[in-house]
This record gives structure tokens, sequence and C-alpha cells, in this order.
């Protein structure tokens, strides 16, 4: 269960106008240190990256399931039904042995995964799997959004 302040902190991103990914970075962020001070492991960056998401999705922000051929039926299917989870308050109680048992398994993992060289290696793969036009493109609109957001301080 994700802590109320980065419920929060999401939400707050929502409000301000920010995108469902920006969003949903916080709780990816809150993932990531869990893993760092030893709550439990992940196998590989993306592991962790993806079971924040989840908690996401799951939270109800409008993070929309990857598209055909971004990434495998299963996983599209899992990202669906958290979706759905996150969009309607079916308040049913998680399965306490599902709990236990998912949580004895990321225990076991490593927690170098989560570490500056690991999180720096996937990022410049993730980068290099977009075209330069998307990259420019995003540099740009965070190029602007800075410049507006100093402007008004002053």
């Amino acid at each position: 269960m994700p802590e109320k302040s980065i419920i929060e902190k999401a939400k707050e991103d929502l409000r301000e106008g920010k995108s469902p990914n920006t969003a949903a970075g916080e709780f990816v962020h809150e993932e990531i240190e869990h893993v760092r001070e030893g709550k439990h492991g992940a196998r590989s960056p993306q592991q962790a990256i993806a079971i924040g998401l989840s908690k996401a999705r799951r939270a109800g922000i409008p993070l929309k399931p990857p598209r055909s051929g971004s990434a495998s039926p299963g996983t599209r299917k899992r990202a669906a039904r958290d979706y759905r989870r996150g969009r309607t308050s079916a308040g049913r109680k998680p399965s306490s042995r599902r709990s236990r048992a998912t949580e004895g398994a990321l225990k076991r993992e490593r927690h170098s995964s989560a570490s500056r060289s690991a999180l720096s290696r996937q990022a410049h793969r993730a980068a290099g799997r977009r075209s330069r036009a998307s990259r420019s493109g995003a540099a740009r609109k965070a190029a602007s959004t800075r410049r507006r957001r100093r402007r008004g301080s002053r």
C-alpha cells in the first residue's frame, strides 16, 4: 500500500496539469526507495518501475495501459486490470497469502537493482529506444515549463 503522502503528491501533480506519467513517477520513486532501504528487492530496475506503475494505477492515477506492440500481452492485461481497479472503488481485501508470498519472493531479490548505475543504464537504454524527435520534444517541453516556472516566481 503506497504511503498517503505519495498519493497526495501524485494527486497534486494531476491538479497542476502534469501528465499521468509524472504523477505515476511519485510511486516509482517510492518503490525505488523501498528497494534501496531494504524493505524488499527487485530482480531488475524494470521490475521496480513496473511495481511502482502498478501501484499508481491501483491508486487511481489515470495511467493508461501500454499500447499493443510496446509490451507483452500478459503485461498489458495486468496493466489493464490494475487500471480498472483504480477506476472503481471495489474495496476487496487483498489475499494475505498471496501478499505474503509476493513479499517473500521480493525479499530474496537483490537491492543493487535500484543503484544509481543500474537506473542510469536503464534510462540510457530506454532513451535509445525512442526517436531523436521524441527525445528532443520532451527536452523542449521540459525547458519551456522550467522557464515558465522561473518567470512566475519573480
